[in-house]
């Protein structure tokens, strides 16, 4: 069996949709949004990758003989339903955030409008490709903003498949790594791969001292001409490994003229002390250009406090904490459904968390005169404060809790941009898609528009985000009508 991942689904989006199709319901527009309500590691925010990816999913549904859904459909009870299936494509809306885009606990990233049935049986394979991307792009744009050094992902041997290996070195990509291992990701997105040797190829050259020296020195013969880094901590790094290394240099010819670089790396023991007196060593003996490489299970805490510490580190390589998200290794996106046939519909919760915003939705990012990020404010699409920001007239926004917090912009004094653009429309993608750099830029001038303190890695300043008025009123409207009626309930 070919695996289509437009249908990596749950049994319940077919189940539900059966239901919606007996009923006559199959053809009712639908507005679902995707969406997080705490972003990981008590950050403030999370890094939008995966649209792409999305998209072509949607954009695969349908061209299914009706027997294709018998294997997991199977029965006469549901041969109605499979024959409608088999003529089913994607025939609505879809909006999403851009790749590399930075969003906000409640914002919408995806919105889909659409009949009902197509809607509602995007939900997992949706979640699963959102939730992937984002957990990996949130935890690489934690850990690259420990330092200002470059940091490489290479965590394809401990991602949870190779499917999540390509994809999640493509989203750490977009999120500030300057480069990745994984050679399918670099071909496929043209952004190239990175690697030089692991302890293996040393031993390959027999346990010994000068036997390290070989392996280094067959290195340099066999790959003259590009970046040259050896690993020198497979037996001892301070009495042979980094020796060696620089008698192989020596022996080559390769010193600080070398115009595609050279370097060391250092792979165990105690990073700080061994990377300040590996560089003392090359100093001294004029390898003042090689770069000290550093690997070995490291993320943004480790990292921080090697910069603390003072190593002297030129570039860092992640692997598994990235390529897994090791600390919250299950990104929380949900996708809910917030409008039917115009009717703006909610779920309300005990869990005053998982209680969510109604009605077609569009959130606004504000900036000041300066371009640097002062607020975002969600808004029902059209409606009053909207058209606001949209004609840059005074507004002013209120904290969804305290109404008594607000903060006003007046005429000529901010900038206002919609985050949700169409993606497709009349099953066409409708929106150019960009190179895996230009994702990469926009993803970095976004986090150059926030403040130092917002991009904390440790009790970060929270920035503010709001739902407009209309937005408010609506969702407590519901919220009161619903209280009233679970009160007079009788069962």
């Amino acid at each position: 069996m070919n695996i289509d991942f437009s249908y990596c689904s749950d049994k319940y989006q077919y189940t539900m949709g059966k239901s919606f199709f007996e009923s006559g319901r199959q053809d009712s527009m639908a507005v679902f949004n995707l969406f997080y309500r705490k972003a990981p590691e008590n950050n403030n925010w999370a890094v939008v990758s995966g649209v792409d990816e999305v998209i072509e999913m949607v954009l695969a549904l349908g061209g299914k003989e009706a027997d294709y859904f018998e294997k997991f459909l199977p029965g006469e009870e549901y041969a109605p339903f499979r024959e409608y299936l088999s003529k089913m494509h994607f025939t609505g809306n879809l909006y999403a955030m851009k790749e590399g885009e930075i969003v906000f606990p409640n914002q919408p990233i995806i919105i889909v409008e659409a009949p009902l049935i197509q809607a509602q049986i995007l939900e997992t394979p949706m979640l699963c490709i959102m939730n992937h991307q984002m957990a990996v792009a949130t935890k690489a744009s934690r850990v690259c903003r420990a330092t200002n050094k470059p940091v490489s992902e290479f965590g394809s041997r401990r991602a949870h498949g190779p499917w999540a290996a390509i994809y999640g070195a493509k989203a750490a990509i977009i999120a500030g790594c300057a480069g990745t291992s994984n050679v399918l990701t670099g071909a496929k997105w043209g952004c190239g791969s990175t690697g030089t040797m692991a302890h293996s190829f040393v031993t390959s050259f027999l346990c010994s001292v000068e036997g390290e020296y070989h392996a280094f020195d067959n290195y340099i013969n066999t790959h003259r001409g590009e970046g040259l880094i050896l690993l020198i901590d497979t037996y001892d790094t301070l009495k042979c490994g980094l020796r060696n290394a620089m008698r192989a240099f020596r022996d080559n010819g390769i010193d600080d003229n070398y115009p595609q670089g050279y370097g060391v790396r250092l792979d165990s023991g105690d990073l700080a002390y061994l990377s300040i007196e590996v560089r003392k060593v090359l100093d001294e003996n004029g390898f003042r250009k090689c770069k000290i490489f550093a690997t070995n299970s490291l993320d943004e805490y480790l990292i921080s406090d090697l910069e603390r510490q003072g190593a002297c580190i030129d570039c860092y390589g992640v692997g598994d904490a990235i390529a897994t998200s090791k600390e919250a290794p299950c990104f929380g996106n949900v996708y809910k459904l917030v409008q039917l046939d115009g009717q703006p519909v909610m779920k309300m919760s005990e869990d005053r968390i998982k209680t969510i915003n109604p009605g077609f939705q569009r959130s606004w990012r504000i900036s000041n005169a300066d371009g640097i990020f002062k607020a975002d404010l969600t808004c029902l699409k059209g409606d009053a404060s909207e058209k606001k920001l949209q004609n840059n007239e005074e507004i002013t926004i209120f904290d969804e809790i305290d109404r008594f917090k607000f903060k006003t912009f007046l005429p000529g004094q901010y900038s206002a941009k919609p985050l949700q653009l169409k993606m497709i429309e009349n099953r066409h993608r409708c929106f150019e898609e960009q190179s895996l750099e230009e994702k990469r830029l926009y993803y970095k001038e976004n986090l150059d528009r926030l403040s130092p303190s917002e991009k904390r890695l440790i009790n970060p300043h929270y920035f503010k985000v709001d739902i407009s008025q209309e937005l408010h009123e609506c969702k407590y409207a519901i919220m009161d009508r619903l209280v009233r009626e679970i009160e007079n309930f009788k069962g």
